[in-house]
C-alpha cells in the first residue's frame, strides 16, 4: 500500500477493498453529508468519462444514475421508517477496455423526531367493512405497483416547485397518527391547507402515471418523474390531466378538494424515490440544479 496514508489503507481493508491507484480513485460526494431519516439525498460521482456507465447501491438498494456536472449523480431516498444508522454504499464506474473503478463506504443517517397526531373521524372511515377493506387493499397494491416502476429516462429538470400557491409550509410529514384512539401508519406526505378549487400544480416535469378515485386518498394524480421518482397529489376535487400525458413544472393537474378520507379541503403532497417515502420539503429544497 505504498503511497496510501496508513489510516486510509486501514479503512479500505476494513471495507474489504484494496486501495486503487491514485489516478483511478473515484471522487464521490454526498449531499447532504449527514442526511436525516425521511430525507432525499444525492450523491455525485465526479469525472465520469463519456460512454462510461455508473452503478451502485445504498443499503443494498440499487441507484439510478444520470449525467450531471461532468460526472453522474443519483437520488437516494431515506424512507421515513428507516432506522437511523450507517447503511453501506458502493459505486462503480464501468468503462470499455478498462478495469472497473469502485468506491464504497457508509453514510451516517441521523435520527429524526416525528410528531404524534390524534384525529377523530367518522367510524365508517376507520373501521372498514370487509368489502371496503378489500377495496382499500387492492387500491394500495395498485399504488405500490406504480411506485415500484423505474422509468429509465430522467424527466425532471431544475428546482421543484410548491404544488399549491402561497408561502405557508406544508405540515404533517412522518406524523405518527392515532385515529379514534387506534395507532395507524405514519403520514407519508405533507398537507397544504387550501380552499376547495385552488389549483394543484406539477412540482416538476414528468408523465402522468395514474389518475384514480380511491377510498383513502380520494381523487388523485401520481406523476412519474423518471428514475424511480414519483410525486403524489391526493384529495383532489377535480383532475384536468389524463394518464400517459406529459406535463411541465407548474402545469395545473386539478383542483384542491376533500375527497377520500379527509377532514376538510387540503392537498396531500407526497414523494417517493424507488418506493422510499421522503419528506416533500426536502424535495422542494433539493440543491441539484441543471
Amino acid at each position: 500500500m505504498r503511497g496510501v496514508p496508513a489510516a486510509l489503507a486501514a479503512a479500505l481493508l476494513l471495507l474489504g477493498a484494496p486501495p486503487a491507484p491514485a489516478g483511478d480513485r473515484l471522487g464521490v460526494v454526498w449531499h447532504p453529508a449527514r442526511p436525516r431519516v425521511g430525507d432525499v439525498a444525492w450523491l455525485h460521482v465526479k469525472d465520469v468519462p463519456d460512454g462510461a456507465s455508473v452503478e451502485g447501491s445504498v443499503g443494498g438498494r440499487p441507484l439510478a444514475f444520470f449525467p450531471y456536472a461532468g460526472g453522474q449523480a443519483a437520488l437516494v431516498g431515506l424512507d421515513l421508517d428507516l432506522p437511523p444508522g450507517a447503511p453501506a454504499w458502493r459505486v462503480a464506474v464501468l468503462e470499455a477496455g478498462r478495469a472497473p473503478r469502485a468506491a464504497r463506504g457508509r453514510i451516517q443517517v441521523r435520527r429524526r423526531a416525528f410528531p404524534v397526531e390524534r384525529l377523530t373521524l367518522p367510524r365508517a372511515m376507520v373501521d372498514l367493512d370487509p368489502a371496503t377493506e378489500e377495496r382499500a387493499a387492492a387500491e394500495g397494491r395498485r399504488l405500490g405497483a406504480v411506485y415500484r416502476t423505474i422509468t429509465p429516462e430522467r424527466l425532471w429538470r431544475g428546482r421543484f416547485t410548491r404544488p399549491v400557491g402561497g408561502t405557508e409550509p406544508g405540515t404533517g410529514f412522518g406524523a405518527r397518527r392515532i385515529i379514534n384512539g387506534q395507532p395507524r401508519a405514519p403520514h407519508s406526505g405533507t398537507d397544504y391547507a387550501a380552499p376547495r378549487g385552488t389549483p394543484a400544480v406539477a412540482a416538476n416535469a414528468g408523465r402522468v402515471a395514474l389518475v384514480a378515485d380511491f377510498f383513502f386518498p380520494g381523487r388523485l394524480v401520481v406523476l412519474d418523474h423518471g428514475l424511480g421518482l414519483h410525486t403524489l397529489y391526493f384529495h383532489l376535487d377535480s383532475v384536468t390531466v389524463a394518464e400517459g400525458e406529459r406535463v411541465e413544472r407548474g402545469q395545473t393537474l386539478g383542483a384542491v378538494g376533500a375527497t377520500g378520507r379527509a377532514t376538510g379541503p387540503h392537498l396531500h403532497f407526497g414523494a417517493l424515490v424507488a418506493g422510499a417515502r421522503i419528506d416533500p420539503a426536502a424535495l422542494l429544497g433539493l440543491a441539484l440544479l441543471d
